[in-house]
Order: structure tokens, then C-alpha cells, then sequence
């Protein structure tokens, strides 16, 4: 079976849970990591299980200005024209159920700060007509920039490992 995990990140949290992900998926799967501005010139995947992740800014996705300040913070290079909540809304429905996975980086503190890039993918993808094979998750990052709290991609990996033991396109019962 194929999984594609399509990211998108910032600062390198969100690349580093992507490929933890892809390491709990490989004893099921065959996986391709790919960032979103490389996904963007690719037709549709044809795959079992499709991930999709990214960080959470300004309460949610993020957007070209989000994507602006965030790359006025790094010297790494930042795609500002593109992100995952712009392929998502460029993204045709699927034909028939497939599986899928939400995932997002979101700032540890304070823990009640409201917003997921997860949800808001999650929600996306089931728009698109994908069945979650579990609910969105977030994982934690210490600030803006990172980096991950302790045991983050241990967690990304048991995470991942939970997606194996689902039939894709089958939901799983909410928890």
C-alpha cells in the first residue's frame, strides 16, 4: 500500500514530525515525504493513505502574510506563495472514500490558546470527501520557531503506527 505525507513548514518542526510520521508508517507502507510547494505541481495522488500537515498560525493554516512573517523570522527559505490550506482548496474531490490523516505543529503555551492547523486541515480533507482514519492531531512546539517539546517525535511516530492499524478509507469511531 502507498501513503503520501504532504507538509508544510516554516522553521523545520513541522518537516521533522512529517518524516517521524513517515517512519511509524513504513512497516505498511510504501511512503513518499513531500512539502507542499513540491505537491502543488503534481497531479492528484493516487495513494491508500494521505497525510497532511502543517503549522498552526494565526489560529489555523496559514496564509501569504502568516507565510510572510514567518519567513522574515528565519534565514531558511520559506515558500509565501503557497501552503496546504491553498493546495486543499485547490485540491478536486476524491472519486471513491480514501483514507486520511491530519496533523499540525502548534505553539505548547499556553495550553488553552485556541486554534489547529490539524482541525482545519481535517476538516478540509473531509470536504474533499476523505474518511479520518483518526481524529487531527497537534503536536507541540515550544515557541514560534521550535523547537519540538521533548518526546513530540516519539509521539508523531506512535501516532503514525495508530494510522497502520486502520483499514484506509474506513473511518475509525471517534475517541
Amino acid at each position: 500500500m502507498r501513503a503520501l505525507i504532504v507538509y508544510e513548514s516554516m522553521f523545520g518542526n513541522t518537516a521533522a514530525v512529517a518524516d517521524a510520521i513517515a517512519a511509524g508508517l513504513r512497516p505498511r507502507f510504501e511512503v513518499e515525504v513531500c512539502p507542499v510547494s513540491v505537491a502543488v505541481n503534481r497531479p492528484a495522488p493516487e495513494v491508500d493513505l494521505l497525510v497532511v500537515g502543517g503549522p498552526t498560525h494565526a489560529f489555523g493554516l496559514s496564509r501569504p502574510a502568516t507565510r510572510q512573517d514567518a519567513a522574515g523570522r528565519t534565514t531558511t527559505s520559506v515558500d509565501t506563495e503557497i501552503g496546504v490550506r491553498e493546495w486543499l482548496d485547490a485540491a478536486l474531490p476524491v472519486p471513491a472514500p480514501r483514507g486520511a490523516a491530519a496533523f499540525g505543529t502548534k505553539i505548547a503555551r499556553p495550553p488553552w490558546l485556541p486554534g489547529s492547523a490539524a482541525k482545519s486541515v481535517g476538516r478540509r480533507l473531509r470536504q474533499l470527501g476523505y474518511h479520518l482514519v483518526v481524529p487531527p492531531t497537534d503536536f507541540r512546539v515550544t515557541d514560534m520557531t521550535g523547537p519540538l517539546t521533548a518526546g513530540e517525535l516519539e509521539r508523531a511516530t506512535a501516532w503514525a503506527a495508530q494510522l497502520t492499524t486502520s483499514e484506509p478509507g474506513v473511518p475509525r469511531s471517534p475517541r
